[in-house]
């Protein structure tokens, strides 16, 4: 079964990375290293990226078939959507169990949501 990890993270995690996530050395980036070497070893992660920061977000929204465009994410919150990974593992524990070893779970949160497939 295919799974999303939705990584979280806290602001001071984003601004550990840079705008552009060109600040790539320190203990931040090698975590995320490990990390993703980990799930290709495993050989479940199928793709992984980052995103940047969420002033660079839009969110779009159709009222009475006109489009509303709100610059920023859709939700504001301590923490924001920094990055994702698609897995695939044979059950939802073994989906935890690598939300678990993620580095956003440490600051700020890993969300587990298996994806919606043909079929």
């Amino acid at each position: 079964m295919k799974y999303i990890l939705m990584t979280y993270e806290s602001q001071t995690d984003m601004d550990a990375r840079g705008s552009d996530g060109s600040r790539r050395q320190g203990r931040y980036w090698a975590d995320w290293k490990a990390f993703g070497e980990a799930l290709a070893k495993a050989g479940v992660v199928e793709s992984m990226h980052g995103l940047q920061p969420e002033d660079t977000a839009a969110t779009v929204n159709l009222i009475d078939g006109r489009p509303k465009i709100v610059e920023g994410p859709y939700a504001a919150r301590e923490a924001q959507l920094g990055g994702y990974f698609i897995i695939e593992v044979p059950t939802r524990d073994a989906a935890i169990q690598w939300a678990t070893r993620c580095p956003a779970a440490v600051n700020g949160a890993v969300e587990v949501r298996p994806l919606l497939l043909k079929g």
